[in-house]
């Protein structure tokens, strides 16, 4: 039976026992074979058995992706109201569900006159359109539900909010509708009676967005005022958010909801069927939500949040009588009224019988409406067993369904580029529009950002080439809106301005990705000139004498980068970064046949290398400082990418890696900062984004059982909590969503699981463009088998290992033609010995065939030709 982890309860982890037993057998493929004494033919020569040979079966039940563009809700999660047959939504055909609302009483105001103070109140800002909107007390007693309070305090209690009425009201309770972003959880209402200040209710544990207070008599008075001691956000710096207050004990509302399940995020347009409708122009509004947590009568996300188009956070639309056959697109039903988003990234929708009061008479909140069917029209590239071109499987289930849950991610974010659906903030841009590329999440932003490329690019290369495209097409929309002092914009937000100070370098290391799996090398070649102004022109422009670059010089102060971290100086991460990119650059000129630039670039990137260990490097913590100026702190980022691009030696690398260890593991992954004198909380905070350096440091230092341990504890929690599957953009304090319900939680900087898998336990690498050249170099740590194909121009590049208790280590290579590679076998810290396709490589003490020598625990073999080929490692006698 296929494995099917959507079908899971995301509150707890999947089953996984008659499943994991399947897979084990599944792998037993041609290195377990081998180590049984059989073969699959002669190996070892051209016109051997072809790459093919290696089995590739048993991964495809972890797929994760929709067969079509049609994708239909698994089940119904909830009803309220007056709701009717809701399981017919999952059965097309099968009856209609029918929604039914009497017109509602209009809610009571507070008299004429009467005024609202804080405590505090955030800012206001302008949305899409220019509008400002604000956030100030008033809004908790005007009349609309679509505006709202928001105190500035971030999470620092207690927040007041206070009401004073021009003469005396008797109140016999109030209600208190609240945002689903910020709603209390414990506040007291008291009241004024003109002297002193007397508690009417206090209220513990709420959970609900609109809570009804009673007072236990009736109250009168002139002023009330609600403190508020903690919210659902409690921890993470969010705010209270209250929409309206009103002088009233309401009845809970009797809208009529019905919450249906997707099974997972998914991404596109949905369609809503009606069969038919009341008269009166019911309204609908469609709420979306990637978690249960954030489902409300509000979206956890919407464009028109930030783009300032009134949709009250939900997507609008008013049913004919006759019936409709309803896409959600972005625009008005009705001149300016009845607004909708259009493309939404979410697992759950909510559908209301309700309307916004501005909507009047376009929509009505009641009446009575049929819908016939719901489903959505899947925008993002469908992974199927038919596309996967690279592939995944090993021992272990939990890893095989992270490695798919991760690449799965990285599909719902590979799509189309359509100023429809993306990031409002000035990101719509002619360069790209219709366009395949790799957008950051799939409920937002929306926008194709260089740095999430770095991971988000690599999963792509290692499952869909046949989409690498989706790369190439923001590399060079970047590159082309190059500024004229060299600095590279990070994407096309705010019309490529939005200043970041690491995003160039990661724009050189994305284009050695680039051409490093696909062999693009006319890419290369248009773009060198790029690559030569940022490296040579902008970067110098904000080194010091020390060769550090230093943020704050040439204007840059007001720079952000990757988190918007408030870093400034010698950061290491920004200079360890420089390395990799020097050095990146410095491979992309050779291959164009640029030796002096190349040399050039080598030589400052061993300069910056060194300045960085002068430096930055703090003994008494045995770790690279976050930066040289300011409190001390050491970072996930600078430590793990100093030590991959080389500027670690062995012994910084392995106290960095131990500084770690000690400072940032939890639960949920490894933080990416040590301490919080950086933010609140930042000690707390896990991105698998800056955690994919970590993995790969951990697996290239030979500490392959850290960093699996670090993967099942950032991607076994993000597996097993809801939505499930799919990878969050950021984990927060235990384990939270780190921006509530702003998070996304399909996020391509996330999948870095899969290059890591791919990469590094199953040691498939690309050493020149277009994997001309390759290397399979497995990192097994406790796994006990693992196979699987990268694709490359030429055909794939195949693994199949085994370890056998007895200390032996079998493994099965599959080389297309055009190609060559090395082959590096562990051997565990003994002496073995190496046998090619039955011939004797290495003897224990020395070469026999292949070059064969010994580095770092393994036994090297050099130019392994095309073909399959056998590699056998035994305990020397």
């Amino acid at each position: 039976m296929p494995h099917t982890p959507a079908s899971h309860d995301p509150s707890t982890p999947p089953a996984g026992g008659p499943q994991r037993r399947t897979v084990l057998l599944a792998g037993l493929g041609s290195a377990a074979l081998a180590a049984a004494g059989l073969t699959l033919g002669s190996a070892g020569s051209a016109a051997a058995a072809s790459p093919a040979a290696i089995p590739a079966d048993g991964w495809q039940g972890y797929l994760q992706g929709p067969s079509g563009r049609t994708v239909r809700p698994v089940r119904v999660q909830r009803t309220t109201g007056d709701v009717t047959a809701a399981d017919a939504l999952l059965a097309p055909g099968g009856g209609v569900t029918t929604l039914k609302r009497p017109q509602p009483a209009t809610p009571p105001r507070w008299p004429a006159g009467t005024t609202a103070t804080a405590s505090s109140s955030h800012a206001p800002n302008n949305g899409n359109d220019g509008n400002p909107r604000t956030y100030d007390a008033a809004n908790a007693i005007d009349g609309s539900t679509d505006t709202f309070w928001n105190d500035d305090t971030i999470g620092a209690y207690p927040d007041v909010l206070t009401i004073t009425t021009p003469s005396a009201v008797t109140l016999p309770g109030i209600t208190l509708l609240s945002n689903v972003d910020g709603f209390p959880t414990a506040f007291t209402v008291e009241t004024w009676d003109g002297g002193a200040w007397h508690t009417a209710a206090t209220v513990t544990g709420n959970t609900a967005v609109r809570r009804a207070v009673a007072f236990d008599n009736d109250v009168s008075t002139t002023s009330v005022r609600i403190t508020v001691t903690a919210d659902e956000s409690t921890g993470k710096g969010d705010f209270t958010r209250v929409n309206e207050v009103y002088p009233a004990v309401l009845a809970a509302d009797d809208i009529p909801r019905v919450v249906i399940d997707f099974g997972k995020v998914v991404v596109g347009y949905p369609h809503v069927t009606f069969a038919s409708a009341s008269a009166n122009n019911p309204g609908v509004r469609l709420a979306f939500s990637e978690t249960l947590q954030y489902l409300s009568d509000r979206s956890d996300f919407t464009r028109s949040d930030q783009s300032g188009a009134p949709g009250g956070g939900t997507d609008q639309f008013a049913v004919p009588a006759g019936g409709a056959d309803w896409q959600d697109t972005k625009g008005y039903q009705s001149g300016t009224k009845v607004y909708a988003d259009g493309l939404h990234g979410f697992r759950y929708l909510q559908i209301s019988l309700d309307a916004l009061p501005g909507d009047a008479p376009a929509a009505q909140p009641y009446g009575e409406v049929a819908i016939d069917a719901v489903w959505l029209d899947f925008t993002a590239y469908v992974g199927t067993a038919d596309t996967y071109r690279g592939w995944f499987l090993c021992s272990d289930d939990d890893l095989n369904r992270y490695w798919y849950g991760s690449a799965y991610t990285n599909e719902l974010v590979t799509d189309t580029f359509r100023a429809t659906d993306i990031d409002p903030r000035g990101a719509a841009t002619a360069g790209l529009e219709g366009k395949l590329v790799l957008h950051d999440g799939a409920k937002r932003d929306r926008d194709p950002y260089v740095g999430d490329l770095a991971v988000s690019g690599r999963t792509l290369y290692l499952t869909h080439d046949d989409a690498a495209a989706a790369a190439r097409n923001v590399l060079a929309d970047l590159a082309d809106h190059q500024r004229g002092d060299g600095w590279i914009p990070p994407a096309s937000i705010n019309g490529y301005t939005l200043p970041l100070f690491d995003y160039p370098l990661w724009w050189v290391t994305c284009s050695w990705d680039y051409v490093l799996y696909t062999g693009d090398l006319d890419y290369a070649a248009h773009y060198y000139p790029q690559l030569v102004k940022v490296l040579d022109s902008w970067y110098p422009s904000v080194t010091d004498s020390d060769g550090l670059l230093s943020k704050g010089l040439n204007g840059t102060s007001g720079y952000g980068d990757y988190a918007f971290l408030g870093r400034t100086g010698r950061v290491t991460y920004y200079n360890a970064n420089y390395v990799q990119a020097l050095n990146d650059a410095a491979s992309m000129a050779r291959s164009l046949g640029k030796g002096a630039d190349a040399d050039r670039w080598t030589t400052r990137a061993r300069t910056v290398a060194n300045a960085i260990n002068a430096y930055l490097w703090d003994a008494a913590a045995g770790a690279y400082l976050d930066s040289g100026s300011g409190p001390a702190r050491h970072a996930q980022d600078g430590n793990s990418i100093a030590i991959t691009a080389g500027v670690a030696d062995a012994t910084r690398a392995a106290s960095a890696l131990a500084h770690l260890d000690a400072t940032t593991v939890r639960p949920y992954g490894n933080a990416f900062m040590d301490n919080d004198t950086i933010f609140g909380d930042a000690s707390q905070r896990v991105y698998a984004f800056t955690s994919y350096p970590e993995l790969v440091a951990r697996f290239e230092t030979g500490r392959a059982d850290s960093a699996l341990d670090q993967i099942r504890r950032t991607y076994g929690w993000m597996d097993a909590h809801d939505p499930g599957i799919t990878a969050w953009e950021g984990i927060g304090p235990d384990g939270s969503l780190y921006e509530g319900s702003y998070t996304s939680m399909a996020h391509g900087w996330s999948t870095g699981v899969v290059p890591a898998l791919t990469n590094e336990l199953l040691g498939i690498q690309p050493t020149s463009p277009g994997f001309a050249t390759w290397t399979v170099r497995p990192h097994p740590g406790s796994v006990a088998w693992a196979r699987g194909q990268a694709p490359s121009p030429h055909g794939p590049v195949q693994a199949d290992w085994q370890q056998g208790a007895d200390g032996t280590f079998t493994l099965t290579v599959g080389a297309p033609h055009g190609t060559t590679g090395t082959v590096a076998v562990p051997t565990g810290g003994r002496a073995v010995t190496v046998h090619v396709d039955r011939n004797l490589a290495w003897n224990g003490v020395k070469a026999k065939a292949y070059q064969a020598r010994s580095e770092a625990g393994y036994i090297v073999l050099d130019v392994i030709t095309p073909g399959t080929h056998l590699v056998q490692v035994r305990p020397a006698e």
